[in-house]
């Protein structure tokens, strides 16, 4: 950053690091231990896809690639676009190192592509002990992590919920720290 960027107010946002998605492994352990919110077994990678030949057959390959490991893994995969124009590549397994792995090999596919601007974010679904849907969202571009807890009602969430589970795991995660970059996601198919 340079002397006209501090002037202006314009500041750079910190990259994320490529350990920061891995961090939701030894979290997840902590929450299980801990508050006793645990896995369901499912993960996404949320990213705008474009319609060119070369995007199309970045995300193929990588369809294959999961779907070759996930045979030995027990991993599964399907795809899905949303309304927004999004795809979601749903990963589903019991493990949840699995999951990260199989998120980081897609993320890492677009990023060589040099695609890695299309990716929005990772979500990695839990449940707290009474079954309330959890949600951990990755933000590829901050390299934090904040949670998303959907309450009852059309888009409705619940605030007050996901400060305590910042509360409780802040030190196990990179934890975004303004919580207006808390965007819900509404419709997550995981």
């Amino acid at each position: 950053m340079g002397f006209l960027d501090s002037l202006l107010g314009r500041s750079k946002v910190k990259g994320p690091a490529p350990d920061r998605l891995f961090a939701i492994t030894t979290a997840a352990i902590a929450m299980e231990t801990g508050p006793g919110i645990r896995t369901r077994g499912a993960a996404a990678i949320v990213f705008q896809p474009l319609a060119t030949g070369d995007f199309a057959q970045i995300v193929s390959e990588m369809e294959e690639v999961v779907r070759g490991t996930g045979e030995e893994t027990g991993t599964t995969l399907t795809t899905s676009d949303d309304t927004y124009g999004y795809r979601w590549m749903v990963l589903n397994d019991p493990d949840i190192e699995d999951l990260a792995v199989g998120v980081n090999a897609v993320s890492d596919a677009l990023n060589i592509g040099g695609y890695g601007n299309r990716v929005l974010c990772a979500v990695f679904a839990f449940e707290d002990s009474s079954g309330q849907p959890l949600y951990f969202i990755y933000n590829y571009k901050r390299g934090t992590w904040y949670p998303f807890v959907p309450a009852g009602g059309e888009q409705q969430r619940s605030t007050e919920r996901e400060l305590q589970v910042k509360a409780q795991l802040g030190a196990e995660l990179p934890i975004e720290p303004e919580l207006e970059r808390w965007f819900p996601l509404w419709g997550i198919p995981i």
